[in-house]
């Protein structure tokens, strides 16, 4: 038996298509510049990495005289595109307070002068990410090769870029940077936690940073940890929904700690797999406890 569907023209599905967009939104109309353009951001986002390492992510020759040109070029095209996809981003806030759009131009320069000028301080920070890496890493042999390769020396810079404008009021183009760097390295950091120096995320496939969690100086994780929340109900937006990870604390693989409330106390040591959802006092060592005996011994046992 055959079936025969009415099959619409392109001119039919082509409608249909338009009516969704006046239906359900989701539409950027270019003359209402109404959104950040996420190439453009991570174009931006580039030209900063090499800003902040210049030399290790293209193949240009540079001395002293092209390395003060080419960051002068950069920093120009940096300041020109990210001032205009912030001004998209803050013109809802803009229209909410009833503010003109020259207004917003200016609080988007602002922002995003303010970044210019606090890359020195961004290149300090990242630097000792990279030596901490070094550090604590025996498959490491040189900062550079830190610098070249290491997902989570990628994934803590563009923490610290994207961290920088979202405590200075830029919303939308923060999470755009925080997910390119996460579909890159598997490291998903929120850029609105709080992290403090010599930061080193060890392999780092499947670590997870929420938005409220606070972590000190010399903080060491493993792939597969999260830092999460107990609850993730809507109304609790305004909370602090994740744990506090004192200075000089090593999370190991797989861990899972939640909570606003949880603490993890100063040189604390948390093993492997475990889940955590109250304090520990610092200087504590938390472990999965085993079986008397494995699981593949007492099965092999019985007859």
């Amino acid at each position: 038996m055959m079936y025969y569907f009415h099959m619409k023209t392109i001119d039919e599905l082509l409608n249909d298509i338009l009516d969704s967009y006046q239906n359900y939104g989701g539409i950027n109309f270019s003359e209402a510049e109404n959104f950040p353009n996420r190439q453009t951001v991570q174009e931006i986002l580039r030209d900063l990495q090499n800003i902040i390492f210049p030399g290790f992510n293209t193949a240009e020759r540079l001395d002293k005289d092209s390395l003060k040109y080419t960051t002068g070029e950069r920093i120009n095209r940096i300041v020109s595109n990210l001032t205009t996809e912030t001004q998209k981003a803050l013109l809802y806030i803009c229209k909410t307070n009833k503010q003109t759009e020259m207004n917003c131009f200016g609080l988007a320069e602002k922002a995003v002068l303010s970044l210019i000028e606090y890359i020195p301080e961004l290149r300090r920070l990242v630097r000792l990410d990279a030596e901490a890496a070094l550090l604590n890493d025996p498959a490491a042999n040189s900062i550079e090769e830190v610098i070249l390769s290491y997902p989570g020396l990628q994934a803590i810079l563009v923490y610290r870029i994207s961290n920088f404008l979202y405590r200075n009021g830029v919303p939308i183009i923060p999470r755009i940077m925080s997910e390119y760097i996460h579909g890159r390295t598997g490291i998903d950091i929120n850029p609105g936690a709080t992290i403090g120096e010599s930061f080193h995320i060890d392999h780092g496939t499947g670590v997870v940073i929420g938005e409220t969690c606070v972590i000190g100086n010399r903080v060491k994780i493993f792939q597969g940890v999260t830092l999460g929340a107990l609850s993730v109900k809507k109304e609790l937006q305004a909370k602090k929904r994740h744990p506090t990870i004192e200075d000089d604390v090593t999370i190991y693989p797989g861990a899972t700690i939640l909570g606003g409330c949880t603490v993890i106390g100063k040189g604390s040591i948390i093993g492997g797999n475990v889940w955590v959802i109250s304090s520990v006092p610092p200087f504590s060592k938390v472990k999965y406890k085993l079986a008397d005996k494995p699981d593949d011994i007492n099965c092999n046992n019985k007859k």
